[in-house]
């Protein structure tokens, strides 16, 4: 069974949005859950590369590492007011290293839909799928 290129989705809950990433690797899905997550704000096309933020966590469970990594580009979208067009994700064991590329918001271009105010538990979940691709989702308050 062949993999499809990596991607991210969005999948309906009640009051909230879930973000799921879908990767060759661990790293390419957690990646495409931040794209997911940037997705929940704007569409990234609109989004430019004129900044590189440094990101890092660690977990001793994969589960924990997601809602960390997503906590963690919630904390740097809110705090620095930005954006982000591309992640670049690095895992070792607990550890998570990453850089999320993007810039300040630009209203008037990137017209934010809603603001993301965190990862939650809610069907946080890790997995590897048959085809031996990973996929990755949880459910994030808006």
């Amino acid at each position: 069974m062949a993999f499809a290129a990596p991607r991210h989705e969005h999948f309906a809950h009640d009051a909230d949005i879930g973000v799921r990433g879908r990767g060759r690797t661990l790293a390419e899905a957690f990646a495409q859950a931040g794209m997911a997550l940037t997705a929940v704000v704007t569409d990234p096309a609109t989004v430019q590369e004129t900044l590189s933020v440094a990101l890092a966590c660690e977990s001793s469970e994969p589960e924990g590492l997601l809602f960390d990594w997503l906590n963690a580009v919630v904390f740097e979208m809110a705090t620095r007011d930005v954006l982000f067009a591309r992640y670049e994700v690095e895992i070792e064991g607990e550890r998570l290293r990453a850089r999320g590329f993007g810039e300040p918001v630009v209203v008037e271009r990137h017209q934010p839909a809603v603001e993301v105010k965190g990862a939650t538990m809610t069907a946080l979940r890790v997995a590897r799928e048959a085809d031996g691709s990973w996929v990755v989702e949880c459910v994030v308050d808006v």
